[in-house]
């Protein structure tokens, strides 16, 4: 019997909110789907693919900005 929206990974349940795709992450990036496609492939996102359809978990997507941020966040005291 399939899990329709809510799938186990690693052990735990998961809807489809949780679980984002390439047009998701274009929208919330203001980036174009393709752009976001190339960024999955070379492993720029921590994507994974289901039946060759790339996802993205949303914790693991917000891990990701969370260090975008800090990247080019300037360090204190700096100019």
């Amino acid at each position: 019997m399939p899990f329709s929206a809510i799938t186990m990974v690693w052990g735990m349940r998961m809807n489809a909110a949780q679980v984002l795709t390439i047009r998701d992450i274009a929208e919330i990036l203001n980036l174009a789907e393709k752009t976001v496609y190339s960024m999955a492939q070379d492993r720029e996102l921590p994507a994974f693919k289901v039946r060759g359809q790339w996802r993205i978990r949303r914790v693991d997507f917000d891990k990701w900005m969370a260090i975008q941020a800090r990247a080019v966040t300037p360090a204190r005291g700096g100019k």
